[in-house]
């Protein structure tokens, strides 16, 4: 049986369908969802995963989009983003892996998707291979998609006191006009999670740029007395 039909029938074992629809509104999906929540999904997955180990990175990436072009129902593309986060192949992540995840983040095009490659996986391998990233993701910052634009904002919110500060700054301040509610809570997550290693760079930023009230709201969460 191949990791993508294994997969399949793993979920649907797992699948709650009475919740499927509230899960759908919920996440305003277009790709209807089966009905499984995360618990169950990840030790549905864990397992699956374990049985099913695939041999090389070629093979792990056709794996991850086949999973991910062919699924019908939101949680494939779920276990599409957990198989690019498994532990059996942390050795795969290397730029080879650029064009799937920009596929992944561009055709995902949804916070639910986005937010985990962005800040898990792209943020990782900016922190590898930082001479080959850091133009990438300023590139993307300029990009017409907003999906690139607000990963290039967030791929360093796990970074703390390792953030490079001038790159983050790049990478907002194309946004800094956009009126969208996915980039401008994009803003204000990436400075909230940056002030929590430097609040008083984050406060002097903020003071300084005319940016929206809810990235100003979301950036000072943290810092009641900004």
């Amino acid at each position: 049986m191949s990791l993508g039909k294994a997969v399949r029938e793993a979920l649907r074992e797992a699948a709650e369908p009475d919740k499927a629809a509230a899960m759908q509104a919920y996440m305003k999906s277009e790709m209807p969802f089966l009905g499984v929540q995360a618990g169950p999904r990840r030790a549905a997955l864990r397992q699956v995963f374990a049985d099913n180990r695939l041999a090389g990175a070629p093979e792990w990436r056709r794996a991850v989009l086949a999973l991910w072009r062919e699924a019908e129902y939101r949680e494939e593309r779920y276990a599409a983003v957990e198989l690019t986060g498994h532990r059996y192949y942390r050795e795969f992540q290397t730029l080879y892996t650029v064009p799937m995840y920009e596929e992944m983040i561009v055709t995902g095009a949804w916070w639910d998707l986005v937010d985990e490659l962005a800040t898990h996986r792209v943020g990782h391998l900016l922190a590898a291979y930082p001479d080959s990233m850091r133009p990438l993701m300023l590139e993307w910052a300029h990009d017409r998609d907003l999906w690139k634009r607000r990963t290039a904002i967030l791929c360093q919110n796990r970074f703390k006191e390792r953030t490079d500060t001038a790159l983050l700054y790049a990478c907002i301040e194309p946004s800094l006009s956009d009126n969208d509610f996915f980039a401008r809570k994009a803003i204000g997550w990436a400075l909230r999670e940056y002030a929590k290693t430097n609040p008083a760079e984050v406060v002097r930023y903020v003071r300084a740029k005319g940016i929206s009230g809810l990235s100003r709201r979301e950036a000072l969460k943290n810092l009641p007395m900004a």
